[in-house]
């Protein structure tokens, strides 16, 4: 049986940002990685993935940023697990590779007993850094499909050579829907993409990188004192962005202009035959009403801080246009449709965890990454402090705080210890 203070669940972004703060502290620590580091990156992206973010902001503790020639590109797959692997060696990062958490319990004592495929641990405090993107979530709809349909999640599609011939139905229209609806069209397939809420935005606007923008607005620093309600933010679609070495944008008008076929959301399924809401032009004019109201406040933010000589002018709006009413049905036999991509989202699991802190949909409950249970943390989350809680670029600021956090605590303990002996 092994000690230390601080146990770290997960090797990712999460996960390493917090050793480093940790290690900035003194506070002994191990980071235990089912895989290897940013196993994620490494086996659960298609070939042609970059990040949606901006190379330079890919920010981490320790001063830790991007020192390349392309600081306005988009970093591939490849370049992610290069640039955090190289953080972990930068600061030497205590990383247990290859060790998968199989259960943690509170101790008879004070703190916790991890017990993983090479041993047990017992730590002081646990930070569960298992990231926001942890297992594709597929509708349940999906069981009543015939078994012949190759049915695929984003984090098992690599590219399109590895499909069946025939027609792809690709489910759910943020980041990753549209991206891989773009992919697999430009391959010769024909595809349709099922529409839920989305988030629309271009990937630049008057001039400059649509998330530079919500940086320098502070956007991305609102913490949940800034919202009217939480809950609902953190349920928000991810944003309909696509990173691409020409900057271009991607959004439904695009991909529907190519020639890939727009629907509705998918509500049932048997057999060959899907069933779709008529619900395409609510959520695409609900997603064009909220990116109006983010253009008009960029414009006044040029306004107020008087930055019109050095931005471009605004670009014409142009609001998604349906002529036409969308399916309400799909016979995938008879369309010669083969192949179904789930991009419908993650969820989040945590079978391991025996501290009783899930609700009632298995979310762990906390305050800012602090859990009831004492000495119980989590990180990476969706708005776990701050709009930006789930980006490479934002879980330094959180584990900043939360490494504080633990530091008092070790401290605490300690003096109370010493006051009793």
């Amino acid at each position: 049986m092994r000690r230390t203070d601080t146990l770290i669940i997960g090797g990712g972004q999460a996960g390493l940002a917090m050793s480093r703060c940790l290690s900035e502290r003194a506070v002994d620590h191990v980071v235990l990685e089912r895989g290897r580091v940013a196993e994620r990156w490494r086996s659960e992206r298609w070939d042609s993935l970059r990040l949606l973010t901006p190379n330079w902001q890919s920010r981490l503790p320790g001063g830790w940023k991007y020192q390349g020639p392309d600081p306005d590109g988009f970093m591939t797959m490849p370049e992610v697990v290069r640039y955090l692997g190289n953080y972990a060696e930068s600061f030497g990062a205590p990383v247990e590779q290859g060790t998968t958490v199989l259960g943690v319990d509170a101790d008879e004592g004070d703190g916790y007993r991890v017990t993983t495929d090479r041993g047990v641990w017992l730590s002081r405090n646990v930070v569960i850094a298992t990231g926001h993107c942890d297992i594709p979530h597929v509708p349940g709809v999906s069981t009543r499909l015939s078994g012949s349909l190759l049915q695929l999640v984003p984090t098992r599609y690599r590219n399109p050579e590895e499909l069946p011939q025939g027609g792809v139905l690709v489910v759910g229209a943020s980041s990753s829907g549209i991206q891989l609806a773009d992919e697999i069209h430009a391959s010769g397939r024909p595809v349709t993409i099922a529409v839920g809420r989305h988030t629309r935005l271009p990937r630049t606007y008057r001039g400059r990188d649509i998330l530079w923008w919500l940086d320098l607005m502070g956007v991305f620093d609102e913490t949940p004192d800034d919202i009217y309600d939480i809950e609902i933010s953190r349920e928000q679609p991810s944003l309909q962005l696509v990173g691409r070495p020409d900057h271009g944008s991607l959004d439904l008008p695009l991909l529907q202009k190519q020639g890939v076929r727009l629907a509705g959301r998918v509500v049932s399924a048997e057999g060959y035959t899907v069933r779709l809401e008529d619900n395409l032009v609510a959520c695409t004019a609900a997603a064009d009403a909220k990116l109006a109201l983010l253009r008009r406040r960029i414009d006044n933010f040029i306004l107020q801080a008087e930055l019109q000589d050095q931005v471009g002018e605004a670009e014409p709006f142009v609001p998604f246009f349906w002529p036409d009413p969308s399916p309400n049905a799909i016979d995938l036999r008879s369309e010669g449709i083969s192949t179904v991509v789930w991009a419908t989202g993650f969820r989040r699991s945590y079978p391991w965890l025996k501290v009783p802190v899930l609700d009632s949909r298995g979310e762990i409950i906390h305050q800012g990454g602090v859990t009831p249970a004492p000495g119980l943390y989590v990180l990476g989350l969706q708005f776990l402090r701050r709009r930006k809680s789930a980006f490479i670029d934002g879980v330094g600021a959180d584990a900043l705080e939360l490494a504080e956090h633990i530091s008092c605590r070790l401290s605490l303990r300690r003096e109370v210890a010493g006051a009793i002996n």
